[in-house]
């Protein structure tokens, strides 16, 4: 009796530890299984645009809203229109010795849409291309901004003429380039069309008379 009693708790240990195995292998599988699924799932990160084996990555549009392809094309459209008017011609290039300096104020958003970041690289590109152009001075944004603080300037808001003029006149600048983006917004059972615009207008700050206005549409569209 002793004997077999003796027999039956040399094996009790031998058991629990074989479950105690069993238990950690089943773990450990199931750990492998959720880490190949994971990375079998996990986002596919690809470079594209000139120089990659992807140049066209870019080209495609993700959404309806604003992206980069489409505030270069609403930018060069508008300043292509500048750079062929009669007022560039005739007061800016006609007097090579003498540039005018130029002020980028803000540009409404008349959208619906949160589009900040977009206006902020929209101006980005209209400053590039005006330095670019060396017909004209341009004061930089940076200092622009610093006067708008000063006169309590809301961004989001309209700049009236007496405010245009009076930081205009504090900047040295001739002119100021501002402008707006628009949008209509169609759907139709499950295709979404937006048509976005934007005007570009130069002001002369002294007479707030508008020079040159251009207007350039772009439109995105979605079917579900």
């Amino acid at each position: 009796m002793l004997d077999s009693i003796s027999a039956e708790r040399s094996t009790r240990p031998s058991h629990r530890l074989s479950n105690a195995r069993t238990a950690r292998l089943s773990l450990a599988l199931m750990l492998l299984g959720s880490l190949a699924f994971a990375l079998g799932c996990a986002p596919q990160v690809s470079r594209g645009g000139a120089g990659t084996k992807n140049p066209g990555l870019d080209d495609a549009a993700l959404s309806t809203g604003l992206d980069k392809a489409d505030l270069d094309y609403l930018a060069e459209e508008n300043l292509n229109a500048l750079f062929d008017s009669g007022f560039w011609q005739r007061e800016i290039l006609d007097h090579p010795n003498s540039q005018p300096i130029v002020a980028i104020f803000p540009f409404r958003n008349d959208t619906s849409e949160h589009i900040d970041d977009q206006l902020a690289t929209l101006l980005s590109s209209v400053e590039t291309f005006l330095v670019n152009s060396g017909s004209v001075a341009v004061v930089s944004r940076e200092r622009q901004a610093e006067m708008m603080r000063e006169v309590r300037y809301q961004a989001s808001g309209d700049i009236d003429p007496l405010t245009a003029a009076t930081i205009g006149r504090q900047l040295g600048a001739k002119y100021y380039f501002t402008g707006k983006v628009g949008a209509v917004d169609e759907r139709l059972k499950k295709t979404r069309r937006v048509q976005y615009s934007l005007v570009m207008q130069v002001i002369e700050i002294e007479t707030s008379l508008v020079k040159f206005q251009n207007e350039t549409a772009r439109s995105k569209a979605i079917k579900k």
